[in-house]
């Protein structure tokens, strides 16, 4: 029987205008603690990390307070455990020489481990610009590194490593759209008013571009800074995610 009443067209074309918006905004796909999300962008499976700068406890971990690298999540986890609050996420927070040591800058609870490295060299952490993440108060952000040292920000916690995936809204002039280097790769981008931090990692093997372009086109982050490849690992125990791997350096992860 065909239907006579006008309205239900009406309805429909509204239900389809709301998933068209949810689909296209990435705040959306997360609720209030429900932090991490499987992401799909140009066929490539991704899980995305989104936290509150300024509701969230973010943070850069190296030692304790021996000194003592954590070197694995599991026991950077016993430490804030100890401490009575939980790790709820961690992954690479930069890259590191093979005793561990940070390349670039590191600031964590203990002070700085290095200090800001604007030298040139191979490999992509010298892909310049590299840039630096912060955390200062109730705001975060990602300059490039020479930026960040002119600005003299004084933050709690920062990481530098290389290079820049998104400045101020565009790809990297380095990053090559036809790029056929694949790795598993995990980085962090920052939205415009510092408050949203998106930590993502891709489940794949994916190019610099196709990565770069996940923080560009999908979550909106005008800035956005590769952390680590090949090496990436994930710590994420509300979506059962503990990835085991050899010993690390630099840390990124987010306390309760």
């Amino acid at each position: 029987m065909r239907n006579t009443n006008p309205g239900w067209l009406a309805a429909l074309m509204t239900s389809l205008v709301l998933l068209s918006v949810a689909a296209c905004d990435p705040a959306r796909d997360y609720a209030s603690g429900d932090h991490c999300r499987k992401v799909s962008h140009k066929s490539n499976p991704y899980v995305v990390c989104r936290f509150n700068a300024d509701t969230d406890d973010i943070r850069l971990f190296y030692a304790n307070e021996q000194g003592e690298p954590y070197l694995q999540f599991d026991a950077l986890a016993d430490t804030v455990e100890a401490e009575g609050k939980q790790l709820v996420f961690a992954m690479n927070g930069g890259m590191y020489h093979d005793d561990r040591r940070p390349v670039g800058y590191l600031r964590d609870a203990q002070g700085d481990k290095a200090s800001v490295n604007t030298n040139d060299g191979p490999g992509n952490f010298h892909m310049k610009p590299n840039g630096v993440f912060w955390v200062e108060g109730d705001r975060a952000g990602i300059d490039e590194s020479q930026a960040y040292l002119d600005q003299e920000i004084d933050p709690e916690f920062a990481t530098q490593s290389g290079p820049m995936l998104v400045i101020d809204g565009e790809i990297h002039p380095s990053i090559n759209p036809g790029g056929t280097s694949r790795k598993r790769r995990n980085g962090v981008g920052v939205s415009r008013n510092g408050r949203t931090v998106y930590f993502a990692i891709s489940d794949v093997p994916v190019t610099f571009h196709d990565f770069a372009s996940l923080f560009r086109d999908r979550l909106e982050a005008p800035d956005a800074l590769f952390l680590d490849g090949q090496v990436s690992r994930l710590y994420a125990p509300a979506i059962a995610r503990n990835e085991p791997g050899l010993d690390i350096g630099p840390i990124v992860g987010v306390v309760e």
